[in-house]
């Protein structure tokens, strides 16, 4: 039913040819993919997939095209970013309808994405696309490049719990002027889990941040140390705490995590809370190193 050539493969641009005798019996079969024969063309091997009867996004009948990776040239870890034309040729005018296409191959990505190359209705009533029932559809090959794809891999340790201490060491920061404090706000140094730390407090019109920051850049490189931790904007009331917990990397390059927006300022001077005793507010924070990871 169907003849294929490939031309120019040695040039700068190659096309590949897919000519369909008697066209009606394939539409005669309805909507669905067929799929040409596997070509070769800058070092990769493809197939044509063609549907007579899809659907455009206005819900008409089109002819649709793509290009298809074939099996054999999809490798791990390999990437192919190929530009390209897909193409219904007009056999006695020469006025081809073209669609450029550029797509990332990949073993997750081997198709591109489908054109719409004509709507059916006007493929039966042309005068060029269709002749004695034979259709032409091809592929332009513009550019190939193949490149293997980085990949970094982490290795993550993480402590039996018999092996971690009973009671986590904690630190409380207490601020005495809670409105009248710099912003953003650094506690005092502290000592948990072998690290030393800063609670950092951000003021915005709102509300409150809150984060833990690692401030010492004292890890190898490519390193990582795995901590548990929990900040608390302490009910100096007795009441309930507000609490963040979050179990996070710290590394050199990413020293500082912790939570925006932790609360409201209306919520802090509200003081059935217990968050603010006059200008007085305390934040507790408590760290357990966990574990610890290494990048390959």
């Amino acid at each position: 039913m169907g003849n294929c050539c490939v031309a120019g493969a040695s040039s700068d641009m190659a096309t590949f040819k897919w000519s369909i005798d008697n066209f009606s019996s394939l539409l005669d079969k309805g909507e669905g993919w067929t799929n040409s024969r596997v070509f070769k063309i800058m070092g990769h091997a493809w197939h044509l997939k063609l549907n007579p009867m899809d659907r455009n996004s206005c819900d008409e009948e089109c002819v649709s095209l793509r290009l298809q990776l074939s099996k054999t040239s999809v490798e791990p870890n390999t990437i192919v970013d190929a530009s390209f034309r897909l193409i219904i040729y007009d056999q006695l005018y020469g006025k081809d309808s073209e669609h450029h296409v550029s797509h990332t191959f990949q073993t997750a990505s081997t198709s591109s994405g489908k054109s719409c190359m004509i709507k059916l209705a006007a493929l039966k009533n042309s005068s060029g696309f269709l002749v004695n029932n034979n259709c032409v559809f091809g592929v332009k090959f513009i550019k190939v490049v193949t490149t293997k794809a980085k990949t970094t891999s982490e290795k993550l340790f993480v402590k039996n719990a018999s092996t971690l201490p009973e009671a986590k060491a904690a630190y409380t920061w207490c601020i005495a002027d809670f409105f009248g404090m710099e912003n953003p706000g650094y506690s005092p140094e502290f000592t948990a889990g072998g690290y030393k730390w800063s609670i950092r407090l951000d003021k915005e019109e709102n509300h409150i941040s809150l984060y833990l920051k690692k401030m010492i850049n004292d890890l190898p490189e490519d390193s990582a140390v795995l901590v548990e931790f929990t900040l608390s904007i302490k009910n100096q009331e007795g009441g309930k705490h507000l609490k963040k917990k979050g179990l996070t990397q710290f590394s050199n390059n990413d020293p500082t995590w912790g939570w925006e927006k932790v609360v409201s300022m209306e919520d802090i001077q509200d003081s059935s809370n217990g968050y603010l005793i006059k200008t007085k507010c305390c934040i507790e924070a408590e760290v357990t190193t966990v574990g610890s990871s290494k990048m390959k």
